[in-house]
């Protein structure tokens, strides 16, 4: 007498469960590693200048900007109004127009510059295209290249507050 064992194993082996969830948990990693290289390379942040050594080399020149700024005791201010940016600028600027830079702290891609234009003495304005928010770092200076230049970081008195109520 024979004794015949039960076929209970007679799906091929796409039909079980196991052999799916034991490939299914790789794919997942290679998934998710897949979506972090994405992301890191769609968002990586811009802390570290490609050309440092250009950049090093013209720190002379930075800084005798700032010092030109220094003897000529100007001081400014920034008040961002909606899509407007006052600066009041103290000392003896003689510029009619001014170029103010402002730099996104970890974000190269949404810096942008201002033309700013004199509305009164030592008054300038210029419209903003962009959102700007605290601790933006700002650039002002002169139009000419050996100009002055007076360097800054946006606080969060520079903007006006809209009545809550």
């Amino acid at each position: 007498m024979t004794r015949r064992i039960p076929d209970s194993d007679s799906k091929p082996w796409y039909r079980h469960f196991w052999p799916w969830f034991l490939m299914a948990l790789p794919a997942a990693v290679v998934v998710a590693g897949l979506s972090t290289a994405y992301i890191a390379h769609e968002h990586a942040d811009d802390l570290v200048v490609d050309e440092y050594y250009k950049d090093g080399l013209a720190i002379n020149v930075q800084l005798a900007k700032k010092q030109r700024a220094a003897q000529l005791g100007l001081s400014a201010q920034l008040h961002f109004d909606g899509d407007a940016v006052t600066v009041t600028l103290t000392g003896s600027p003689s510029d009619s127009e001014l170029r103010l830079l402002l730099s996104h702290p970890v974000e190269a891609d949404r810096d942008f510059t201002v033309p700013l234009v004199r509305t009164a003495s030592g008054m300038y304005r210029g419209s903003v295209a962009h959102a700007v928010a605290p601790h933006w770092h700002w650039t002002l200076q002169g139009l000419r290249s050996d100009d002055w230049r007076l360097d800054g970081v946006v606080q969060t008195g520079d903007f006006n507050r809209v009545p809550t109520g």
